[in-house]
């Protein structure tokens, strides 16, 4: 948790809730242990989908679905997301999901490594969702910037590791330095690309947003 509990506690204590079948989902995401978007992540999503009204919407890393429609549901009525999920056990959790929320018109799943799935992709997209293997992004990103259209803002989650980023490269435990390490140069990156004015958001586990220039 790298905000104080008590103060994410109250942020969600005002959260109007979603569609009934979003609501489901998130519950039986979290009683089977599948990770999503928090809820203060899943409100600002909303919030920044209303302000770039995007026509398409590329995600990297569908889990079950969840993410996806919940921006199917808060995006433009001509707006359709592609989104991209390897792990085979969640994938026909997903698809089902979409029919249960009516949006398989609205969404495409591909399923593959997002490595090579991104490289295959031509078609552009004003608005790209990066929640994925945090130690692909790195590697994600040539790729990620050949698909965002000038103008077009990129959202990678899950960058702060409940704050890990910050400590010394020797002080983190010898399995996650691997990790640790690509995060830092892909958050170096973004921040110091000319392409991009990147902001780094201390919210859920933190965020980058990222305005190709």
């Amino acid at each position: 948790m790298i905000v104080n509990e008590r103060v994410v506690a109250y942020i969600n204590s005002l959260d109007r809730g979603n569609s009934d079948i979003v609501n489901t989902i998130e519950k039986e995401a979290i009683e089977t242990g599948v990770p999503i978007i928090r809820k203060e992540m899943g409100n600002l999503l909303k919030v920044l989908l209303s302000l770039k009204q995007p026509k398409r919407i590329l995600e990297v890393g569908a889990a079950v679905g969840y993410s996806s429609i919940l921006m199917a549901e808060n995006m433009p009525s001509d707006c359709h997301i592609t989104t991209i999920e390897n792990y085979e056990k969640r994938i026909p959790i997903a698809k089902n999901n979409f029919k249960r929320a009516n949006m398989t018109d609205r969404i495409t799943l591909i399923e593959g490594d997002a490595t090579e799935v991104l490289k295959e992709l031509d078609e552009t997209y004003d608005f790209i969702f990066m929640d994925a293997a945090k130690g692909q992004y790195i590697n994600f990103l040539p790729d990620i910037m050949r698909l965002l259209n000038k103008g077009g803002l990129l959202i990678s989650d899950n960058i702060l590791q409940e704050g890990e980023i910050v400590e010394s490269h020797y002080t983190v435990s010898r399995r996650d330095r691997t990790i640790h390490q690509r995060i830092r140069e892909y958050v170096y990156t973004l921040t110091h690309s000319d392409e991009l004015i990147t902001s780094i958001v201390p919210i859920g586990d933190g965020i980058t947003l990222s305005i190709k220039k």
